[in-house]
């Protein structure tokens, strides 16, 4: 029999159930989810591939899901029936030929993580935290609304799927610092949405003063919370998968709350440890240099860390100063031989509208990650053999203001070449003729 339970991140002695409302050790320490890894290695690598490939996206309820496909590994033992899924995961991992072509990088691939239920890659993480709380109130546990602070994305992702399971929800936002998209999401959904007028670091830490009040009844939502992170190292396993469990060279991942790079390397690591890999990826966290406290931690050689105030950036979803995840982060890199790199604010703009000029359409957060691939090609770090994954963590129309005004001319210091606009003719057709001519030489 398989199974998981809540152990310190800092290796202390301490175990819960998954079931247990639980955040931190009482020595203050966040937590992981620790699985039986012997009983896991009953089963050969070559059955777990033939397993986790007879699952992949077929109807099977749960196993569809690129999340649930991989149960044994995330949350075994749990109810079937206290699974919510929109059939999260199984997204489309594309081969971005030209825009890697035009680096000298044919291998690039770009994991579309935003083509999922609710825009962002938050919904690999959220199926396995709702799920269990789920479970949780099924054996009388009293929970009365799951709560989050966010960036827009989270709050997003935790409010679609309470709304499935028929549970209260509350988000904490920033005021007036999310997308309109990201916002319209949660209400929509149904849930008590509180606007803080401060940023999302002042969010966390109310959040996490009410859920961690004695009887609050407020289940923590946040990617502290490891369950999130059981759905999210998922990701990892998917893309091997779909290489037909072949280990790309690098994956880069945009960087806010730090808890998915650490998911990455977690997922990476089962796999090694079950034999269905043979080697590790070298790991990349992007960060916008407008918050970007563990690339300074990085220049130091991790040897000393300092929560920064976040300046605002067109990546909003990572516009994070003091990241709860920061030290499981930084286990992950040390690991996996990882690089931290940032994106001033013209550059992670300038990369998402070259790559949206081949045909993509992403984020302003995958900006970051494709300008920290474009700035280590540059330096010599990736060369013309690497099979190299970017991560794209949302779908570019919960963003879709930004790219509007980088084509408007309305930011500043970006590279005007990359902007196209409308142009405005009467209703003639030699007039609409000429300027198609115009338009349209050399292309």
């Amino acid at each position: 029999m398989y199974r998981a339970w809540f152990s310190p991140f800092d290796g202390g002695p301490e175990t819960w159930p998954l079931t247990d409302v639980v955040y931190r050790s009482t020595s203050g320490s966040l937590l992981d989810v620790t699985h039986d890894m012997a009983a896991l290695a009953d089963r050969s690598a070559a059955a777990w591939m033939n397993l986790f490939d007879q699952r992949f996206m077929r109807s099977t309820w749960p196993y569809g899901s690129g999340v649930w496909g991989k149960l044994e590994w995330v949350y075994p033992g749990i109810d079937p029936a206290s699974i919510v899924s929109f059939a999260e995961g199984g997204t489309n991992l594309l081969w971005a030929e030209r825009y890697g072509k035009a680096f000298g990088v044919p291998d690039l691939w770009v994991k579309q993580c935003g083509n999922t239920h609710t825009g962002s890659f938050k919904d690999l993480g959220m199926t396995v935290l709702v799920s269990a709380v789920r479970e949780m109130v099924r054996l009388g546990k009293p929970i009365r609304a799951v709560g989050c602070a966010s960036t827009g994305d989270t709050s997003a992702a935790l409010s679609a799927y309470c709304a499935a399971a028929g549970l209260p929800c509350v988000v904490f936002l920033p005021k007036a610092k999310i997308s309109p998209a990201q916002l319209v999401q949660p209400i929509a959904n149904g849930a008590v949405v509180l606007s803080l007028d401060t940023d999302f670091d002042g969010c966390m830490r109310i959040v996490q003063a009410v859920a961690e009040a004695p009887d609050s009844g407020i289940y923590l939502a946040n990617s502290m919370n490891p369950l999130r992170l059981e759905g999210q190292k998922t990701i990892a396993i998917e893309l091997v998968q779909q290489f037909d469990w072949q280990v790309p060279d690098f994956v880069i991942v945009p960087g806010g709350n730090l808890g998915n790079i650490y998911a990455f390397a977690k997922g990476f690591e089962m796999m090694h440890q079950l034999g269905l890999i043979t080697k590790r990826p070298r790991l990349v966290c992007a960060q916008a240099e407008h918050a970007n406290p563990l690339y300074r931690a990085f220049v130091k050689g991790f040897e000393h860390y300092e929560p920064i105030v976040a300046r605002p950036t067109a990546a909003s979803a990572i516009q994070i100063g003091d990241p709860v995840s920061i030290h499981r982060a930084i286990r992950a890199l040390r690991a996996f031989d990882g690089i931290v790199e940032q994106a001033s604010e013209a550059e992670l703009l300038n990369a998402a509208a070259r790559a949206d000029r081949t045909g993509m359409f992403n984020c302003p957060h995958t900006g970051v990650a494709l300008a920290a691939f474009e700035k280590l090609v540059g330096r010599g770090v990736i060369g013309r053999g690497h099979r190299v994954v970017v991560v794209s963590t949302a779908h570019g129309l919960k963003f879709s203001n930004v790219k509007a005004d980088f084509h408007a001319g309305a930011i500043p210091g970006v590279d005007d070449t990359l902007r196209n606009v409308p142009i405005e003719l009467p209703p003639d057709v030699d007039r609409v003729r000429a300027a198609l001519d115009r338009a349209t030489w050399g292309l």
